[in-house]
């Protein structure tokens, strides 16, 4: 009997499908979580974006810019980041249920469970990301198709790079308590230097160093590039592309090796 002619594919493709799914149906069967993630960015940008108003000179050139208009590409990055980070607790989550040693005992390759995981949050962070594009008319913004497919290309990026990174993150811990420690200390200042909350042009001297270092940066400034085709952000947008497919190719393969090198704990 013939054998099939990609074993490597087939072993590839449906577990990651599975956990993909599985993923996606976890996560819509908690509203509350979906509520949390809209809602929590929403009221954070209404209320600074409304205190800020005009008093912040946001736009290039000294031009008055309201703060809600500025912050908008801000928050958009902000509900990718809640939503691909805190989707990976479900692989610590999967560790205690039991359900994660039965995946890794399955003759399926570590590829296909980090792309599943992986896919999975960045759907939902995308999806949770784009939802946010239903308030762009309050920021001035009037998207037609053609920026909406680019919006969503970059939205996408910026997804997979976070979860790829949330995966490689919660892989070797056991506590959720010690996840929330670690995002609290790096991932939120990572969103903090992107450009977020306030522009690179006037920030001290080592802060825009680091926000030239930060690949969140060229994300929020390629949205920004995108709603706001008729500023300056000083950002080349191929640039700011290409620097987060190859941030997405890093936190991926980062996860990969994360989940090569930790398998389960012994038995005490």
């Amino acid at each position: 009997m013939a054998r099939p002619t990609s074993p490597t594919s087939a072993g590839v493709v449906l577990p990651a499908f599975t956990l993909w799914w599985r993923e996606i149906v976890r996560f819509y069967r908690q509203p509350g979580r979906v509520v949390g993630v809209l809602a929590s960015p929403l009221v954070f940008w209404l209320v600074l974006g409304s205190g800020f108003g005009t008093s912040m000179r946001s736009a290039p050139g000294g031009d008055q810019q309201h703060y809600l208009d500025y912050f908008y590409p801000g928050t958009l990055i902000l509900i990718v980041l809640f939503t691909s980070i805190f989707t990976m607790m479900s692989v610590i989550e999967d560790r205690k249920e039991g359900f994660l040693l039965s995946v890794l005992v399955a003759p399926v390759p570590r590829t296909a469970i980090v792309l599943g995981k992986v896919l999975g949050g960045t759907t939902l962070s995308a999806i949770q990301g784009l939802m946010f594009l239903i308030f762009a008319p309050f920021a001035g913004i009037h998207l037609h198709a053609l920026q909406v497919f680019m919006v969503a290309v970059v939205v996408f990026l910026v997804s997979f790079s976070l979860t790829a990174l949330g995966f490689a993150i919660a892989w070797p811990m056991d506590s959720s308590q010690a996840f929330h420690g670690i995002v609290n200390l790096f991932l939120i200042p990572l969103w903090l230097l992107s450009g977020a909350l306030f522009p690179l042009t006037g920030a001290s001297t080592w802060i825009r160093a680091v926000m030239y270092l930060n690949p969140l940066t060229y994300g929020v400034e390629a949205l920004r590039w995108l709603l706001y085709p008729t500023q300056d952000t000083g950002f080349a947008i191929k640039s700011a592309m290409a620097t987060l497919v190859l941030f997405s190719l890093v936190m991926f393969g980062f996860a990969l090796l994360m989940a090569n090198r930790r398998t389960t704990k012994p038995a005490a």
